[in-house]
């Protein structure tokens, strides 16, 4: 769902989620989640080697993206764009992620 349209009360679905349409929603139950409210607390980066792990493939960096703007949404911080979350993720991930496809 658009950032700007998210409403904090109606977090049903994954959808209702910043950033979340339908494909990454899929993802989150593809991964084991059933409910947004699960993924309060949850470590980005975690999420995102899941995914990859689960996929089988490497994810664009830019799902990282996503996964920090829900996870800051989750902690009560208002709703970003993903890309608003670009620079912190290479600040704080950009050798993780090179190290870890460097490894496959």
């Amino acid at each position: 769902m658009h950032p700007r349209k998210v409403n904090r009360a109606r977090l049903a679905h994954f959808t209702d989620l910043p950033n979340i349409g339908p494909a990454m929603a899929g993802d989150f139950a593809r991964m084991g989640w059933t409910t947004p409210a699960q993924l309060a607390g949850a470590d980005p980066y975690e999420l995102y080697l899941t995914l990859c792990r689960v996929t089988g493939t490497r994810q664009d960096p830019c799902v990282l993206d996503v996964f920090m703007s829900v996870t800051s949404f989750l902690a009560g911080h208002e709703p970003k764009p993903w890309w608003a979350f670009t620079a912190e993720r290479k600040q704080r991930y950009g050798a993780a992620l090179s190290a870890a496809a460097t490894h496959r």
